[in-house]
């Protein structure tokens, strides 16, 4: 990346100081441990203008397949809902890497042994 992350910047200042507090509540500790660990990345799209600010592409990019398993998509069934989250994420990702998702879905068919696709999901 070519931005240079103002480590604890004044805007997040009160967060900060959150940090810096001790608590005696384990799930508090907990959440601070993991915040205190994901500091640059916690306000990194102040710095970098490549970064969004929320999550509304992955929430727009879901919508279809959502609304799909939600009023048809033969999801009468926990099964079903199942089965139809694990395909629609197989397409969406073939997709976003410019994969032909029928291939993909073809190749793991064809698998002895179920797997995660390794062209999707490389090691």
């Amino acid at each position: 990346m070519s931005y240079k992350p103002i480590i604890r910047a004044p805007c997040s200042q009160p967060t900060s100081r959150l940090l810096d507090q001790r608590s005696r509540v384990p799930a508090v500790r907990r959440l601070v441990a993991h915040l205190d660990r994901e500091w640059s990345a916690l306000f990194s799209f102040l710095h970098d203008p490549s970064i969004d600010a929320s999550n509304w592409r992955a929430e727009q990019a879901l919508r279809p397949a959502i609304v799909n398993r939600k009023i048809c998509g033969g999801n009468r069934t926990p099964a079903s809902a199942h089965t139809q989250q694990i395909l629609m994420t197989v397409f969406r990702t073939s997709r976003q890497r410019a994969l032909d998702p029928i291939g993909v879905i073809g190749d793991l068919l064809r698998e002895r042994v179920p797997r995660i696709a390794p062209v999707l999901f490389p090691p």
